[in-house]
């Protein structure tokens, strides 16, 4: 089979051979086989997936006489057979979700509280204070005179891989106050949207819509990064990659059919192209149907096809490899790959190849034992992966795919392991007959040693895999937006793991910190920026960028500076409803910045503090613990900072609970007779209450039955008038009561639990009760249910760390209790919560519980036995433990200094169930190590942080940390070391000597600085150098000075090596020292000299005069010439074509020289020239040119004057010629005008301007139109030549052309003036075709067919056979030329005794035409009819149509081949 491509798409696109055709309802599959009859299939092609019925794929499969199709055509009625399956569009955000055909796939409990207001959505604002920051309200009446930085808030996706056949869509938006504005750069430039056409920034966004209808989209793949900008910073977006998907050709291969040994092992190669995204390979034969896999033959991770050990059923010629490429929706298949199976041991020995030289057909197991006899079985061995142990890395998240594969008779069965144990069955999937492992999210503890086991009879091989597992950077903590008052602080952190680490790199407004204004606030420590005292009008957009070698995270954080007075955001007079001993929850949500301080009041005139039975939230929320009848009422929140005060009136209702007193109980009822369950509930009178019985925690059923009795009733009494009147209505079976469910004439179905559910605005309580249906009054079965839940719970014993729980069990319900959990929960702290206190046997009653001060307790028992746990008893009454002191200190002490002569102290606070006691505060105690000195300390309260000042510079401190309350103070704390802040170095490096090794390199030296005066951690040296000027230059011609170059040597280092230096130059060089603060000062300037170099490039090579034999070049010298000057040396070769070129010629030049005239120069020849300039160390780097000659060439006025000369007739169109010669180059004028004198040469569609130019202006256009038309001047850039081909030109048209330069700094626009250039009319060429190649080679192949066509012939009738003649006879001028008779068009009969005749062929005369001899029997008469002659160039003339028909009768010997006469018309 040809490889051929299958297109389907949506709408039908489908293609075959290369080529595509469009079509809605018909696919064609082009198929192996000879060209023969098309049929019309009146179905979908089978899908691999389900296969047909034997019937159909017979009938699709063969045509007529057992012959393979050429074509097989479906008319589509739905859509492609197999799956249709969604394709992801690069940017799924925004494009809908397309179904597209695709080919088949082959493998195989809460507290309730009600707020009563103005039903306003209510808005929870979190403070934090960890650095003033504030978080931005979602209230637009807030955020719409808000300013705020920019926010990304929609981007494409870091790889973006586009159809070539929709348009590019690259989102960006953002949001701002005010609204932004977006810029994008394209490969680290600024991409001008402006200046694209085919490029739309879509309206008030940064989205870009890119048109590559008619245009090569390739023009437009890339890195693209959005910008967005407003007054307030900028932020940026991901890199984002733009490439083209692509679905390449198979490449072009010729595949010999496979001879193999039954039993032995083989791999059928696929090696799909590479495409882009990767393509899905699957297997299938010549009538689309799947092949069959198993555990002896599967399809590998990379689409070759295993067979483990081949069998008889593996003989077959179709094996054919599919690789569907998904997002161009394309097909293609390989060629088929034949494959017999020998039985005999007659099978030809293996070609002498190491399997890595072995063809695509060789590649099957050669093993000499299993060639000698390959029915006998065979010891498992691995065909991949090859060896005894091989390694693979793969990516936290990723998914982990492990492949084996192996030989052997019978065959393996496969088994895993991961260092040495079995692989937990949650964690690993087995594929492809457990031949591939798969693991989806990879994580670290997924790496490590896998052995693959394959196994049978004979014994078994292993394989080891070591996995090891890297990590792309991933967010531990990603930085927040701040919003920040005027002299607050704030910290912006940017916590980032990876493997290896990632680093961390900080930008502002998209610049590197380092590059962006000095801020003396901002202080940058690793991942963490520091913004101290921020001022107004500081307001910027930070990235975080963590990259490591296999990615990289971006991510924007703002710092906004605001002034606001406060404002509170929960609507007024809100009235909250709780339930008694429930927490009650106040909200007081405020905006501000600085950040309000909120105060509250109950009943306008008590000032509430956090303490008993109330705590304050940092967000201004008032908790209730524990709600009494008596905390009912009316509530102020105050809010205030130092631009305003506001205050909000709230309102506390505290209600009663409801309870159910009376539960319903256990019912054992007889069938048709009725059950009562009765619920009797407790409430808040001013609640409504809403009864609620449920069935198996479902409604109950909808069961109504007529009363059969009642209806006999009125049967009997009634006349047949009145009996519809008197008809009994419908029983209703349950009746749901105020507190009570009766439910009549039972039945079976109507066992089950029953739940009475009473449910307030508030609250709700339940209870449950079972019912069995008995038939009649058995003997009672032993039921065995959860035990009842204990009951009166005490609490005696009574100390200050523990108490006496003692209980009454429940029923057992005739299975024994094993044993009682105890819970508490802490009403104070963590109200609602239970959590698990001890257990104790099921057999006691009583527990001795050990208790944490300041805990206001509630205790509950729960049985358990056989059946499970009871239902939790009622709590206990509350019992409150003694406040007591702390018991544990803070943990995670740590400190370090931030600013020269600071220490900031900072702890993890304890919680409130460490804190055993209202007052909770923390004593920090530091003082200097290596000093004889007292402890200083500072009490602190609710914070987790303290800052000393007024330290020595970068010293150690010893520091503890201890908790104390009201009630006395913690254990003693641990010391923790830490250093004050750090200072910039005091002292520079001495004795800074250099040593020049070469023209480009240096090695500096150094005396380290002292310890003490690094004043800081030290970082290392930084040496900053900078070239002067060269040594062949003074001080007076040389250039600007060269930027400086930094190169920093961590460490306690005292020598370096310079980098990048140039030679033949003056250099000036200091060194400063660097610890975690900054630079210290610089040391005294030290100068060194460079030796000489090789020169650069020349600055320039141009290419003037171009002629039909010469040129000028014209050159400038080296831009760094890194020496002294010696010459230049010139080398040109002629170009021949693509890959060849001519001999090389090479000139040497003075170096006072910088023009020379070639002459002697073959015409319209491209030559490539090659310059470069000498020094005493060498020649420098090559500047290459390319230029042409040309064939003719005719001369212009020049165009420096005002006025227009004389002007010359153009030249015959068809006899161009040379004027003039050029001027002679010369250097432009200081001053007078921009463009100097203008030629113009002219020849077949093209006309070559060349010009003089002195002017500066780099944007230089030639511009043209038809002469004495009114169509616009067309224009073409020339980017800084002076010279411009103008190709496309139409032969005999006159055009008029002129050179423009426009100053892009003005308005200033310079004209040459208009020259006439015409275009010679395109003359006929005569070449001598007797003397091409093509024509003799042409001529030889038709020799050869006559000589091949005529020995046919001849055989034919030395051997009596009789063929048919088609006599063809037309008249002909030529007296030659005998001429043909018509008739019906078929050949005639020659009989045994016309076979003496002479044979008659034919002949060429000199004139080059075919004529027929006097025989009748000539070449044009085998053809198929039509005329038969041959034209004036010798080619032939006449259409040859008609098809032999088959004789059945006579056997038909002649061949069915084409005509020879058709065969050699195609060559012409």
């Amino acid at each position: 089979m040809r490889g051929s491509i299958l297109h389907v798409s949506a709408a039908g696109r489908v293609g075959g051979g290369g080529g595509s055709v469009e079509v809605r309802t018909t696919v064609c599959c082009y198929c192996s086989g000879r060209e023969g009859r098309t049929r019309e299939a009146g179905r979908t092609l089978p899908s691999p997936s389900a296969p047909s019925p034997p019937a159909s794929r017979a009938e699709l499969g063969r045509g007529k006489g057992g012959r393979t199709p050429h074509r097989i055509c479906s008319t589509l009625s739905g859509p492609f057979p197999g799956r249709a399956t969604r394709r992801s569009h690069p940017d799924s955000k925004v494009r809908p979700n397309n179904m597209d055909l695709a080919v088949p796939r082959l493998n195989a409990g809460e507290t309730p509280m009600t707020c009563v207001g103005s039903g306003a959505v209510l808005l929870v604002m979190l403070v934090s204070h960890v650095a003033s920051a504030l978080e931005v309200p979602l209230d637009p009446k807030v955020l719409e005179g808000l300013p705020q930085p920019p926010t990304i808030t929609l981007q494409s996706p870091k790889d973006y891989i586009f159809d070539p056949r929709e348009n590019i869509v690259i989102h960006c938006e953002a949001k701002g106050k005010p609204h932004p504005s977006f810029s994008w750069t394209r490969n680290g430039s600024h991409f001008d949207v402006e200046q694209d056409s085919k490029v739309l920034l879509k309206p008030g966004s940064g989205t870009l819509i890119i048109d590559i209808s008619g245009e090569k989209a390739e023009a437009y793949e890339g890195t693209y990064r959005c910008a967005a900008h407003n007054d307030h910073g900028t932020a940026v977006s991901n890199d984002i990659v733009i490439r083209q998907s692509r679905s390449p050709l198979w490449s072009k291969e010729r595949l010999e059919a496979i001879t193999v040994q039954v039993g032995v092992s083989m791999v059928l190669p696929c090696r799909p192209p590479a495409g882009l995204p990767p393509p899905v390979i699957f297997w299938m034969d010549n009538i689309f149907q799947k092949l069959p896999l198993d555990n002896r033959v599967s399809q590998a991770l990379n689409g070759d096809l295993y067979f483990s050990n081949v069998l008889p059923e593996d003989s077959r010629n179709d094996y054919i490899c599919y690789a569907r490429f998904p997002n161009t929706q394309t097909i293609q298949q390989k060629q088929p790959i034949s494959v017999t199976v020998l039985q005999s041991k007659s099978f030809p020995p293996p070609p002498p190849h190491t399997p890595a030289q072995m063809p695509s057909h060789w590649l099957f197991s050669l093993s000499s034992r299993k060639l000698a006899n390959p029915t006998v079985e065979c010891h498992p061995g691995f065909m991949t992966p090859l060896g005894a142990a091989s390694s693979k890395t793969v990516l936290r998240g990723d998914t982990l795919e492990l492949e084996c594969i192996a030989e052997g008779l019978p065959t393996p069965e496969m088994s895993w392991q991961k260092d040495g144990v079995e692989l937990p069955s949650s964690r690993v999937s087995f594929l492809n007959y457990k031949k591939t492992l798969k693991i989806a999210d990879v994580g670290e503890a997924d790496a490590g040693d896998y052995t693959c086991a394959a196994a049978n009879r004979l014994g078994a091989a292993h394989h080891v895999i070591k996995v090891a597992v890297k990590a792309a950077p991933f967010w531990i903590s990603a930085p927040r937006n701040l919003i920040l008052a005027p002299n607050e602080t704030g910290i912006l952190t940017c916590r980032v793991s990876g493997d290896p680490k990632p680093d961390i790199s900080w930008f502002v407004n998209g610049v590197p910190i380092e590059n962006a204004p000095e801020d003396p606030a901002r202080k940058v420590d690793g991942d963490t920026v520091i913004l101290s005292r921020v001022q107004s009008g500081s307001s910027a957009v930070y990235q975080c960028n963590a990259s490591n070698e296999f990615g990289y995270l971006l991510a924007n954080a703002f710092v906004s500076v605001l002034a606001e007075p406060p404002r509170i955001l929960t609507p007024p007079d809100r009235v909250y409803q709780v339930i008694t001993n429930s927490p009650a929850l106040l909200h007081c949500a405020t905006f501000g910045s600085p950040i309000p301080t909120i105060t509250w009041f109950k009943d306008s005139l008590i000032s509430i503090k956090s303490e008993d039975p109330y705590v304050i939230h940092e967000n201004g929320t008032l908790e209730i613990n524990v709600a009494q009848s008596q905390n009912s009422g009316k509530y102020t929140c105050m809010a205030s900072n130092n631009l305003g005060v506001k205050e909000n009136h709230l309102f506390l209702e505290v209600k009663e609970p409801t309870r159910i007193l009376k539960q319903p109980e256990y019912k054992v009822a007889q069938r048709g007779t009725s059950a009562v369950f009765q619920c009797k509930v407790k409430h808040d009178p001013s609640l409504v209450p809403t009864m609620t019985w449920l069935k198996n925690a479902g409604e109950l059923p909808d069961d109504e039955r007529w009363s059969s009795s009642a209806a006999t009733r009125t049967c009997n009494s009634a006349t047949a008038a009145n009996v519809a009147q008197s008809f009994s209505p419908p029983l209703v079976r349950f009746e749901v009561d105020t507190d009570s469910l009766v439910i009549k004439d039972v039945t079976e179905e109507d066992e089950g639990t029953y739940t009475c559910v009473m449910n307030t605005t508030l609250d709700r309580d339940s209870a449950s009760a079972t019912l069995t249906v008995v038939e009649a009054t058995p003997t009672p079965a032993i039921f065995y249910e959860k035990p009842d839940p204990p009951t009166d719970l005490k609490l005696t014993d009574q100390t200050e760390r523990s108490v006496q729980l003692t209980w009454f069990p429940g029923d057992e319900h005739n299975s024994p209790t094993q044993k009682f959990l105890i819970q508490y929960e802490d009403l104070l702290h963590r109200p609602g919560v239970w959590v698990n206190l001890t257990e104790v046997a099921g057999t006691s009653a009583t527990a001795q519980l050990e208790l944490s001060p300041y805990v206001y307790y509630s205790f509950r028992v729960l049985a358990k036995n056989q059946v499970g746990y009871s239902r939790a008893s009622q709590p206990s009454r509350q019992y409150r433990t003694n406040p007591a002191a702390p018991d544990e200190n803070p943990s995670d002490v740590q400190g370090k200094g931030t600013e020269p002569g600071n220490l900031l102290i900072s702890w993890t606070s304890l919680t409130g169930l460490q804190s055993n006691g209202p007052g909770l505060e923390y004593k920090v105690l530091w003082r200097q190590m290596h000093v004889d000195q007292d402890w200083s300390s500072q009490t602190v309260a609710n914070a987790s942080h303290l800052v000393v000042s007024g330290l020595p510079v970068y010293v150690p401190y010893e520091i503890k940390v201890q908790a104390l309350n009201d009630y006395g103070n913690g254990p003693e704390a641990e010391v923790v070391i830490g250093y004050s802040g750090e200072d910039l170095p005091s002292s520079a490096p001495d004795g800074v000597l250099v040593t020049v090794h070469n023209s480009t390199t240096a090695q500096v030296h150094w005396e380290p600085v002292s310890p003490h005066s690094v004043r800081g951690k030290l970082k290392g040296y930084k040496v900053y150098y900078r070239r002067q000027r060269g040594l062949h230059e003074t001080e007076e011609e040389a250039d600007q000075e060269s930027e400086e170059q930094v190169v920093t040597f961590s460490g306690n280092r005292s020598e370096g090596r310079l980098p990048g230096l140039q030679a033949y130059s003056l250099y000036i060089i200091f060194i400063r020292v660097l610890n975690s603060k900054g630079e210290g000062p610089r040391s005294r300037d030290k100068q060194f000299e460079t030796p000489e170099g090789v020169p650069g490039p020349p600055s320039f090579l141009n290419v003037l005069n171009p002629n039909l034999d010469s040129l000028t070049l014209e050159w400038g010298p080296p831009l760094h010439k890194n020496g002294r000057l010696i010459g230049y040396v010139l080398q040109y070769q002629p170009v021949l074509n693509i890959t060849e070129a001519g001999p090389v010629t090479v000139m040497d030049f003075p170096v006072n020289e910088t023009t020379v005239t070639l002459d002697n120069l073959n015409s319209s020849v491209l030559y490539k020239f090659q310059l470069s300039a000498k020094t005493v160390k060498g020649a420098g780097a090559n500047l290459t040119k390319e230029a042409s000659t040309i064939v003719e060439s005719t001369h212009t006025r020049p165009t420096v004057g005002t006025g227009k000369g004389p002007t010359e007739p153009p030249p015959h169109p068809t006899s161009p010629v040379t004027r003039s010669a050029h001027p002679p180059p010369h250097k432009a004028p200081s001053v007078g005008p921009v463009f100097g004198i203008v030629n113009t040469s002219v020849s077949e569609e093209c006309a070559l301007i060349t010009w003089e130019y002195f002017g500066h202006h780099k944007n230089i256009y030639v511009e043209y139109t038809v002469e004495n038309s009114k169509e616009d001047w067309k224009k073409e850039s020339v980017n800084g030549s002076r010279s411009h081909i103008l190709k496309g030109l139409k032969p005999g048209t006159s055009y008029r052309v002129r050179v423009v330069a426009r100053d892009p700094a003005g308005p200033t626009l310079h004209v040459t003036n208009e020259e006439v250039v015409t275009v010679p009319a395109v003359a006929s060429r005569h070449v001598d075709i007797a003397t091409q190649g093509w024509f003799i080679g042409l001529m030889c192949a038709i020799a050869l067919l006559i000589l091949v066509l005529l020995i046919v012939c001849f055989i034919k009738r030395n051997k009596g056979g009789k063929y048919p003649v088609k006599e063809k006879e037309e008249a002909h001028q030529d007296p030659e030329i005998q001429p043909m008779k018509e008739d019906d068009g078929t050949f005639g009969e020659y009989s045994d005794t016309e076979d003496h005749k002479p044979l008659k062929g034919s002949r060429t005369p000199s004139n080059g035409t075919v004529r027929r001899d006097e025989s009748d029997d000539s070449l044009v008469d085998y053809g198929e009819g039509g005329d038969g002659q041959f034209n004036e160039d010798g080619s032939f003339i006449g259409q040859y149509s008609g098809k032999k028909e088959k004789d059945t009768h006579e056997g038909n010997e002649s061949s069915e081949a084409p005509s020879p006469v058709n065969a050699m018309n195609s060559f012409v």
